[in-house]
């Protein structure tokens, strides 16, 4: 089976910078759609980002201008860039092959002054 396994979260302030990674354990990552996802406690996960197996991206408005997604198909990874952090982006974020229920454990992402 396909493992994600998400990385590079922690606290930062607000306006900061932070960048994630989901590393797939798979030879035809190029194949897939990837997401990124988020979810807060009593909360549905939501929708943040979408990168497709042909690299067009898809946003939320909440994080337009401000988070950019990519894929680096010889690492079988995809990022999360996220810019201008505000406490409201304050999440578990999680990545997901398109479509299926793979997901990744999750990483905190927390933004606090």
């Amino acid at each position: 089976q396909v493992q994600l396994v998400e990385s590079g979260g922690g606290l930062v302030q607000p306006g900061g910078s932070l960048r994630l990674s989901c590393a797939a354990s798979t030879n035809i990552f190029s194949m897939y759609d990837m997401g990124w996802y988020r979810q807060t406690p009593g909360k549905q996960r939501e929708l943040v980002a979408r990168v497709t197996s042909g690299s067009r991206t898809i946003y939320a408005d909440f994080v337009k201008g401000r988070f950019t997604i990519s894929r680096d198909n010889a690492k079988n990874t995809v990022y999360l860039q996220m810019n201008s952090l505000k406490p409201e982006d304050t999440a578990v974020y999680y990545c997901n092959i398109w479509g299926t229920d793979r997901w990744g454990q999750g990483t905190q992402v927390t933004v606090s002054a």
